[in-house]
């Protein structure tokens, strides 16, 4: 589904800015015209335009605080925030160290601060132990009342962070009375960013720790606590799932068996050959040949290299295989609702095969590209896709009780 763009990963990603509108994440008019000034796969533009959109919504909302007008700046520093995460996105040449990357993402944060310190429910920022550290987290409670409640705990993936959890989960959850528990876990977010944690195959040794956490809150409910995986997050909470039995429900938003899919499906088997047998030096030539021509082939290995730790494009393609749940499926216990999207451009085909492997309640969906929700993690759909969500889980949770 093509959106203000022909370039695919300009299209998808402009629609996932845009998606998070029903959340205040976005307005349409200031989409559409961020747009209209970036050509077609300039990444130079393409930061430009997001900033200087970031920019002007920002301080609209630092005038509405500065006047009192709480809501206004509320909803301003909303979709600053969410516009600033886009104007990075692509910004993965070399990360480390880049001033863009480390202001463009202090910026999506300190205004998300500012806008759910505003929010009319409580907001929390946590820390979160994890091994000889911490994980940062953000805690959004229903209300004061101390009551314990159901609670999902949002898992980033490849490239999302923890504010963004707000939009792909946190304000339907807030609506229908369940607490979130959102974190940056290795390879995302400030835990990559500021800490430099990369990422992890082993989740569980992630999420346990959250989950250990979660439990010492009087507000999370013991007994009802759902896991969701955006993305890649898929990947990793089924993964901790397997290991840990303790959540009510996990959620797959989509579902993913094997990560390294993704390659198989991008790239020519001779490469992949040459991947596995450690011919680096030919294949890493080949691949920067196909990261010159495609801009989302470029985004992905550039990402995967930052986020995984790794110096070569063959290294990253390498470890992307340790990341697959064959073997270990079968010891999810937990009730899974697996979302699929039909035209998935990264992962087609994965829900269906992680689903085929559970031996735990479960149940697929599929979201259709005629109900304009056929895009990767239902892009541009998330009413649908949350109330799709969230009437699985409320009956999930009934039916345990």
């Amino acid at each position: 589904m093509k959106f203000l763009f022909e370039n695919e990963s300009f299209s998808f990603e402009t629609l996932r800015t845009a998606g998070f509108a029903n959340y205040g994440g976005a307005d349409l008019g200031e989409v559409i015209v961020t747009a209209r000034g970036i050509p077609e796969g300039d990444e130079t533009a393409w930061l430009k335009q997001w900033e200087a959109t970031a920019n002007r919504v920002a301080a609209i909302g630092e005038r509405s605080l500065a006047a009192g007008h709480l809501i206004s700046a509320r909803e301003a520093f909303l979709r600053a925030s969410n516009y600033y995460r886009t104007a990075e996105f692509f910004k993965r040449a070399a990360p480390i160290g880049d001033i863009d990357v480390a202001r463009l993402s202090g910026r999506s944060t300190q205004t998300f601060i500012q806008a759910v310190q505003l929010l009319d429910s409580p907001f929390e920022i946590v820390d979160i132990p994890y091994e000889n550290t911490t994980l940062p987290g953000y805690l959004f409670l229903v209300d004061n009342s101390g009551k314990p409640r159901p609670t999902i705990i949002y898992n980033n993936g490849f490239d999302s962070t923890q504010e963004e959890s707000y939009f792909a989960i946190g304000a339907a959850a807030l609506r229908r009375g369940y607490n979130v528990l959102a974190f940056d876990g290795p390879g995302q977010g400030a835990a990559l960013r500021a800490a430099k944690i990369t990422f992890r195959h082993d989740w569980e040794n992630v999420l346990s720790p959250v989950i250990d956490f979660a439990l010492t809150r009087k507000e999370i409910a013991r007994d009802q606590i759902a896991l969701f995986g955006y993305s890649l997050g898929g990947y990793l909470v089924a993964r901790a799932a397997a290991f840990d039995h303790r959540p009510a429900a996990l959620i797959l938003d989509d579902g993913l068996l094997d990560f390294h899919f993704a390659f198989e499906h991008m790239l020519p088997p001779f490469l992949l050959s040459w991947i596995d047998e450690r011919q680096d030096e030919r294949a890493d030539a080949v691949l920067q040949l196909l990261m010159s021509m495609k801009t989302g082939a470029r985004w992905a290995i550039q990402n995967g290299m930052w986020t995984f730790g790794v110096t070569s494009p063959s290294e990253f393609v390498r470890q992307s295989r340790r990341y697959t749940l064959a073997g270990i499926a079968d010891d999810i216990r937990t009730a899974t609702l697996v979302l699929n999207a039909e035209n998935d451009q990264f992962l087609k085909g994965q829900p269906q095969a992680i689903y085929a492997l559970l031996n735990a309640p479960k149940k697929l969906v599929t979201l259709t590209e005629a109900e304009g929700a056929g895009e990767h993690c239902h892009m541009g759909a998330m009413s649908l896709a949350h109330q799709t969500i969230f009437d699985w889980l409320d009956d999930t949770l009934s039916d345990r009780g």
